[in-house]
């Protein structure tokens, strides 16, 4: 499967019918140049293969195709080969050893013209899989593989991570996502780059910078040694200017996401867009998007590398989309930005040891994407309530300034913890300087409250003074969950599942849920006696041991600000689709993306809907995307943002499309894997095509 052609231009003409990338290419931009289908004829497209997946769930995966061959991951975790023209699997992946539960956006592909691999995450592991068969290499790492953990110090080896989004290749280097707890146990972010024939590691840039280091002194002197506070890692992916070298990586925030008082300062290089040497790691220029974050507001997707024309030069360009509902754009050499990036006042914290940052940036142009918390009125409640008269009430109680400091009362937290922005992060025509990006407006609470006392815990069991400790936040008290925010009931699961399937979700995690792998086998066994309604009742310890980690603090977990049918609690529209033209800084047009059918008839359509995943455009002037909950398929005209085609999914696609070209024909494939916000699951790939 080796690429046949090396004289330049052949391989450009082969690359520019093939998917070779996450999102499209090193820029991320999820743009192709085909143009088979365009405007005119895209009313045809039908259905011109599907791919059954061995099991049914969530997957966010984006595929690539190198010569004719998609490249996919399964809801499973599973890495497959499909003939691109057909869906017939040529191969499928799967290590018995190590069994994941993590959602996976998808590969890595790397040639060196001779040599070539398919480079794949799963769990904490990093796998180089022989493109043709796909069999691990066994040159690489150990028999194929290598921990991610390899490089991080000592008392982080046992710690929780896991990388779910495709590492970006360089030369010989693959410089690898990972995902790790949002706590203070968190594993420490730093960005690494392993050699993609060895598995060796060859460079590590500190995002908790250790003494000596450029930004030590933002955090506590001891804060790199990683024994209270952890993350601003980076594990949305990343985007690279291979001709400059130069490496584009954003950043989430330091744990614990939602109070800093034992991490004092401006915490860099936590929520950062950091430009990185990608040879050597070395930072080149970084700018901080949130100081000290107390909002969990990550950067949630990769930068585009675009060009665009500013005060009448033509500018190699860098946009970062962020969960506020800014576009940050900058020079991509020197970091400086293009249109100003002013640092407004924010309120100050009120929660005893916090010391919030008395400024957030905001850029001025473009304006934001999204509505924010402080420029909500109480016209903003959702009309089609029933429950009105109870959410103004609610409204009223909350916290709702420019960046308004977690609280005991609730702050309103609006673009929410998941945008804004996502992970599906923006598409980009790097010509003309448009970005589009798909935004949510959905409202979330975010409520402080005392963790657990010595007191409270000591008159609990073993098992359900663990489950206070780490899954409470979520799944609540009383185990009931919160199924409208995504987080399910544990009531009965000894109904649903057998104890080593929970063992084992306890140590991985699940989804987006984080694992525990730092629970000693006698908490895990207590946790799973608790939840199976069989843990043994002795007399309570006097003096329960709290972790090294305790947080005076703790949250009442991700919960949405919702009515009595689940529906936002403010007005339409709740998701929208936007085309911003970053030549100018301003916007050619916004329009509600999705619809919400249980208010067809009732409210002006559509509504809008979150969405999960991302746009794809075309120099033919389309813009494709499914991400929306209301599991469509649709492609717009990208001038105008009018629709012209839409189609029921299988299963709503929670995933970024790929396009690509096999013998003179066109093909969009989307995974839908549906799952997520209570949609039906699915288990396909859907690939389009014209007659």
């Amino acid at each position: 499967m080796l690429l046949t052609c090396h004289v330049e231009g052949e391989r450009k003409a082969i690359m520019e019918l093939d998917w070779p990338e996450y999102l499209g290419g090193p820029d991320r931009n999820h743009y192709s140049d085909l143009t088979q289908i365009n405007p005119e004829n895209v009313a045809k497209l039908q259905v011109a293969w599907t791919y059954t997946m061995p099991d049914s769930g969530q997957t966010q995966a984006s595929p690539i195709v190198i010569d004719g061959v998609l490249f996919g991951v399964a809801a499973g975790g599973q890495a497959f080969a499909l003939d691109g023209a057909t869906g017939k699997q040529k191969w499928i992946f799967e290590d018995d050893s190590n069994k994941v539960s993590n959602t996976n956006r998808g590969l890595a592909y790397w040639t060196d013209g001779q040599d070539e691999r398919i480079l794949h995450a799963m769990g904490a592991y990093l796998y180089a899989l022989d493109p043709q068969t796909g069999r691990p290499i066994a040159t690489f790492g150990n028999n194929g593989k290598i921990d991610l953990h390899l490089g991080l110090p000592m008392v982080a080896q046992n710690k929780y991570l896991v990388s779910n989004t495709p590492g970006t290749i360089f030369d010989d280097l693959i410089v690898v996502p990972v995902r790790v707890s949002e706590g203070s146990d968190a594993a420490p972010g730093d960005i690494r780059a392993f050699n993609v024939k060895t598995g060796e590691l060859v460079w590590t840039f500190h995002t908790i910078p250790y003494p000596g280091e450029y930004g030590y002194e933002t955090f506590p002197a001891d804060a790199y040694k990683n024994n209270y506070t952890g993350g601003a890692n980076n594990w949305a992916g990343m985007a690279v200017d291979k001709e400059r070298g130069i490496l584009y990586v954003p950043t989430g925030s330091a744990g614990f996401d939602f109070y800093g008082g034992n991490r004092k300062g401006k915490n860099l290089f936590a929520n950062c867009l950091i430009a990185l040497d990608a040879k050597t790691g070395k930072r080149i220029w970084h700018f901080q998007t949130i100081h000290h974050d107390m909002w969990d507001r990550d950067l949630p997707a990769p930068p585009n590398l675009i060009t665009v024309t500013h005060q009448g030069k033509r500018i190699d360009a860098v946009a970062q989309v962020s969960k506020q509902g800014y576009v940050f754009l900058f020079d991509r050499e020197t970091g400086d930005p293009l249109f100003p990036i002013e640092e407004v006042k924010a309120p100050v914290s009120d929660i005893p040891g916090e010391e919030s940052w008395p400024t957030q940036p905001v850029p001025t142009k473009p304006k934001p994407f999204a509505r924010h918390s402080h420029t909500l009125t109480e016209a903003d409640i959702n009309p089609y309530a029933a429950n009105r008269d109870s959410l103004l009430v609610r409204f009223r109680s909350y916290r709702k300034g420019f960046m308004a400091a977690p609280s005991r009362e609730g702050t309103l937290i609006l673009p929410g913890f998941d945008g804004g922005a996502e992970w599906g992060g923006a598409a980009a025509d790097p010509k003309e300087g448009i970005l589009y990006v798909n935004s949510n407006e959905m409202p979330w609470i975010l409520t402080i409250i005392d963790r657990p006392k010595k007191e409270k815990l000591a008159g609990m069991t073993p098992g359900k003074k663990v489950y206070t400790q780490y899954c409470m936040g979520c799944h609540g008290e009383a185990l009931a969950g919160n199924s409208v925010s995504g987080f399910p009931s544990l009531i009965g699961i000894n109904k649903r599942h057998n104890k080593a399937y929970v063992s084992s979700l306890v140590k991985t995690g699940k989804g987006m849920m984080p694992g525990f792998p730092m629970l000693k086998t006698e908490e895990k066994q207590a946790l799973i006696a608790f939840l199976f309604n069989d843990e043994k009742i002795e007399a309570p310890s006097a003096e329960p041991t709290e972790g090294k980690y305790q947080l005076p603090y703790t949250t009442t977990g991700y919960n949405k600000f919702l009515d009595e049918n689940g529906l936002p609690a403010i007005t339409p529209p709740w998701g929208t689709l936007n085309a911003i033209d970053l030549n100018t800084g301003e916007y050619l047009w916004r329009i509600p993306f999705g619809n919400e059918e249980s208010l067809k008839g009732i409210a002006k359509e559509p509504t809008g809907l979150e969405s999960y995943g991302g746009p794809v455009v075309t120099a033919s002037g389309l813009l494709f995307i499914a991400a929306s909950k209301d599991g469509k398929f649709r492609v717009y005209d990208k001038h105008s943002g009018t629709l012209l085609f839409e189609i029921p999914l299988p299963a709503p696609g929670f995933a970024t499309p790929a396009t690509y070209a096999i013998a003179g024909k066109q093909y969009v494939v989307i995974a839908c894997g549906g799952t997520k916000l209570g949609t039906p699951k699915g288990n396909q790939y859907v690939a389009f095509a014209l007659p």
